[in-house]
């Protein structure tokens, strides 16, 4: 059966968690750069990236990030290239994403913390490659774990990451939306740690 949209498991950290993604075999993992319970140094990352399976892609998180913190890991300069995708979860703006792609050809992932069906459609005009489509926390840049109302989702021609609440109860319906790839990261968890049990069981929900 064709598989109804993407997965992205987000916030792996452990070379168990890699063992894992490389059984499952999800589009996506996420390594996370930002301040959060699931981040990773630059050094764990490459290490982690070592193991992956190669037709994993592997996405780096950022929040506010410094330019050249995302840029060493993209492969700038002669360095190894650690991560694929870019995803940007914080305040960047149309400057910023323009000035990071003039130093990188990776896609870019643009979060949006939703709050409103005008804001997505006017965050489809940023010079991003994807959206991400999270639900808004007050003081939160992301990771609350709830869903916000997928009926505010407009008609999209830019393809986007659905994030947020998202667990196997739920996953049908929200693949039902549209979304070029769902991301899922606590609903995989036990404990706050990745639990290879539900990464499987959300994998075959979405087949």
């Amino acid at each position: 059966m064709m598989k109804t949209c993407r997965l992205k498991i987000c916030g792996l950290s452990r070379f168990g968690d890699i063992l894992a993604a490389n059984d499952i075999l999800p589009d996506y993992i996420g390594f996370v750069f930002a301040e959060s319970s699931r981040r990773v140094t630059l050094d764990k990352a490459a290490q982690l990236r070592q193991e992956l399976d190669k037709r994993i892609k592997a996405v780096g998180v950022f929040v506010n990030a410094p330019m050249e913190e995302i840029l060493e890991l993209s492969g700038h300069r002669e360095k190894k290239r650690v991560i694929d995708l870019i995803q940007l979860h914080g305040d960047e703006d149309e400057a910023y994403i323009r000035q990071l792609k003039q130093y990188t050809r990776l896609p870019v992932i643009k979060a949006v913390r939703v709050r409103s069906r005008e804001q997505i459609l006017k965050a489809q005009e940023l010079p991003c490659e994807y959206l991400l489509l999270d639900t808004y926390t007050k003081g939160k840049y992301g990771g609350s774990g709830a869903r916000f109302d997928w009926n505010m989702i407009p008609e999209l021609s830019k393809p986007y990451f659905l994030a947020g609440g998202i667990h196997t109860g739920n996953v049908r319906q929200a693949a039902s939306h549209g979304p070029y790839c769902i991301d899922v990261s606590s609903a995989v968890e036990t404990e706050g740690r990745k639990d290879r049990r539900k990464m499987e069981e959300m994998a075959r929900a979405l087949q």
